[in-house]
């Protein structure tokens, strides 16, 4: 079995360095360097702390670390496509390997001087399986004496047999390294070399047409000098062969940049939809997120589809044009070129101003529909059944009126543009052909030119539809994009509270000092100079009426509102020194009852959503006996498929007490030193009160109740 060179092995207090090494190897942008050393009780059981750490050193440095798992079969696989990335090896000390890529079987590392070596695949795959292989070796090593395997085939065979015994362990410990989504739409795509691939495209698709020109020519010159032999047929019909591979590649290369193209967009609005604040969504109505996805997706099969078409037309209308210059009267035909190419933008703008009031017409009846749906029985028992539809007629009629206008404009664009350019194109040819002074073949190249327009304009037609679409789809999905912009930078201090650090009973974990809020559009204050200190191991219960600003109280502690005055402090840091996520491990919340939600999804993933996901199984024993604790015992017996049964909408229904407990078990396993509950306990019976209260109590380092008095 192959070994791997100690030079390779990065050891913990590196690994800051490391990860730097690793972006400058693999070419990616930072923006700070000098990454801290992690903590030496980083590596713990579980590896939840590593991986936070790495996810803010990489912020640190402006990128992003992805962690991912692999089955033991498919660890081939994940090395020779993981570059840049570092993997943990599990030992008695934790090391770590720098990946930069691999290629032909051979992995590409840096060691710790800083120098590039590449090692076979067979020897990263050993070290980084040698937690999960090692125990069954000395079985193995026996079968193979007792079945008399040659030594020369043992390593084909001791591989073959942990595949067949491990195959469906999963190996955990690699850490993807890329650009951050908020780098932006450029960065992202100059990360996956798109650029690079569409100039190969285009240079493809260039000479594809070029090849088939050249072929038109030569049959055309042959038929035109009268003088059509074998030989020059043979010579048609081989250009027109040397188009195909040239068309397979531009095929292939097309699909392959739709398809990044696609994933960078998607990466993109995800990110920002992640980032929205909760005022942000909890101000729009669920029809205007609603319409908002519907666009988002719409935006990537636009986007890519007309960006394509329209390469591919722009290609063709640069070939006419040079088809048009080189015959009889060509420049007047390339300023009749030129001048449609204009009134084609001048129709095209018509066409995105029309697109634009045909999708908010849209986009607001999917609005009014989803909140009449999610508010049809106080409709039913409030408003008059003959006014009901009223609202409905008159939005159905501004959506027909829209469409029509959109329907005419698509049509001119469809129709008029392509068949047009046969008017203009002949037209500018005319004097040419009264006069008599032009060539047979010269007028056929300049035919062949039209034409060739024509095809040209009526590809554009479809690709500006779609493009101009993509255009208006951006637009509403706009807020997702600059939301994506909004990452926060790891701080020091950030990085060095990741290792969770137990609190002394004297310690002051949270200092709020004189916090005021207003809400947006309102000119009263909802709180005016609060001020709390929380001391670790403490169980406080905050009490007051109905509109007292005792929840948004709570939800400025919990980092889910930002005050308009005071200061707010997490052992002595404040949320911009923390980050966001640096601030919600710390301090942990369960919101009322109407801004909590169970996703249609397995039980045990709305338990850990704060937690990692796929989950281990110490995390799924823990989720499970936190919940029979909480009474939920039963709940967990009834259901087929236990802690991965489907619930939600589309799933298992539970009831609102089974919510409210589920949504405390999900607080509680963030495992954050502060524990807000925000009226958790409304919907529960005394006996179950006490159940639940006794387990929180127990569970929670430090207790905030938020409840009526």
């Amino acid at each position: 079995m192959s070994v791997l060179p100690a030079q390779v092995c990065w050891p913990l207090h590196r690994l800051g360095e490391a990860l730097e090494v690793l972006a400058r190897a693999a070419g990616l942008p930072v923006r700070a360097t000098g990454v801290p050393a992690p903590p030496a009780d980083l590596v713990q059981p579980g590896g939840l702390a590593l991986t936070r750490w790495m996810e803010g050193a990489a912020s640190w440095l402006g990128l992003e670390a992805e962690f991912v798992e692999a089955r033991h079969k498919d660890v081939d696989d994940l090395v020779l496509h993981a570059g840049p990335a570092i993997l943990r090896l599990f030992g008695p000390e934790p090391r770590f390997l720098v990946l930069v890529g691999a290629r032909r079987g051979r992995v590409r590392l840096r060691t710790t001087e800083d120098e590039s070596i590449e090692v076979a695949l067979e020897a990263v795959r050993s070290a980084f399986c040698e937690i999960v292989e090692t125990p069954l070796l000395p079985a193995v090593e026996l079968a193979l004496e007792s079945a008399d395997v040659p030594p020369r085939k043992r390593d084909r065979a001791r591989r073959a047999i942990l595949r067949e015994q491990l195959g469906g362990t999963v190996i955990r410990g690699c850490f993807l390294l890329r650009r951050s989504p908020d780098t932006g739409l450029r960065g992202l795509l100059a990360q996956a070399r798109w650029g690079r691939k569409l100039a190969v495209l285009l240079l493809a698709r260039a000479v594809e047409y070029a090849v088939f020109l050249l072929s038109w020519w030569v049959v055309g010159s042959s038929v035109l000098g009268g003088h059509l032999e074998l030989s020059w047929l043979i010579a048609w019909a081989f250009l027109l062969l040397s188009t195909l591979p040239f068309r397979v590649l531009s095929g292939w290369l097309a699909g392959l940049v739709g398809v990044e193209l696609g994933n960078v967009i998607k990466q993109r609005l995800l990110s920002g939809s992640l980032l929205l604040e909760p005022g942000e969504i909890r101000h729009e109505g669920a029809g205007q997120l609603l319409g908002r996805v519907i666009e988002a997706d719409a935006l990537e099969a636009l986007t890519v589809g007309g960006g394509l078409i329209g390469v591919v037309a722009v290609v063709e209308l640069i070939m006419a044009a040079f088809v048009l210059g080189s015959g009889p009267n060509g420049l007047a035909q390339l300023l009749g070129l030129l001048a449609w190419a204009g009134l084609t933008a001048i129709v095209a703008a018509i066409y995105l101003q029309q697109r634009r009031r045909w999708t908010r017409a849209r986009l607001e009846m999917t609005h009014a529909l989803i909140e009449k749906i999610v508010g049809h029985r106080t409709r039913v028992a409030q408003e008059d059944p003959e006014r009901w539809y009223e609202a409905d007629d008159l939005a159905l009629e501004r959506y027909l009126a829209s469409s029509r206008r959109l329907d005419r404009v698509h049509a001119l664009l469809a129709a008029v543009v392509p068949r047009g350019w046969l008017f203009v194109g002949v037209a500018t040819l005319g004097p040419a052909f009264v006069a008599g002074t032009a060539e047979p073949s010269a007028l056929a190249v300049a035919l062949g030119g039209i034409l060739l327009g024509f095809r040209a304009f009526r590809t554009l037609v479809t690709g500006l539809a779609d493009l101009l679409g993509a255009a208006v789809a951006w637009e509403q999905a706009a807020p997702l994009q600059r939301a994506s912009a909004r990452a926060e930078v790891t701080t020091t201090a950030a990085l060095a509270t990741v290792s969770r650090r137990l609190a002394a009973p004297s310690e002051i974990l949270l200092d709020a000092q004189a916090i005021s809020f207003r809400h947006a559009g309102r000119h009263a204050p909802a709180l005016r100079d609060c001020s709390l200190k929380v001391h670790a191991g403490e169980r406080l219960l905050l009490e007051g009426a109905s509109g007292s600003g005792k929840s948004t109280f709570g939800a400025i502690l919990a980092g889910l509102r930002v005050p308009s005055q005071g200061l707010l402090l997490i052992r002595g840091l404040d949320r911009s020194t923390l980050g966001l996520a640096g601030w919600r491990r710390h301090v942990a919340s369960a919101p009322q009852f109407h801004e909590n939600h169970i996703l249609s999804a397995p039980f045990a993933f709305n338990l850990l959503l704060g937690r990692q996901w796929p989950p281990r199984i110490v995390d799924l024993e823990e989720a499970e006996d936190l919940c029979r604790e909480l009474g939920l015992g039963g709940l967990l017996d009834r259901m087929p498929g236990g802690m991965m049964q489907m619930v939600g909408e589309t799933g298992w229904q539970l009831s609102h007490g089974e919510k409210s407990r589920i949504y405390v078990a999900r607080t509680i396993l963030q495992g954050a030193d502060l524990i807000i509950l925000d009226e958790s306990f409304a919907a529960l019976d005394p006996e179950t009160l006490r159940l639940a209260l006794d387990c929180v109590m127990a569970r929670a380092q430090t207790l905030l109740l938020i409840a009526h008095p």
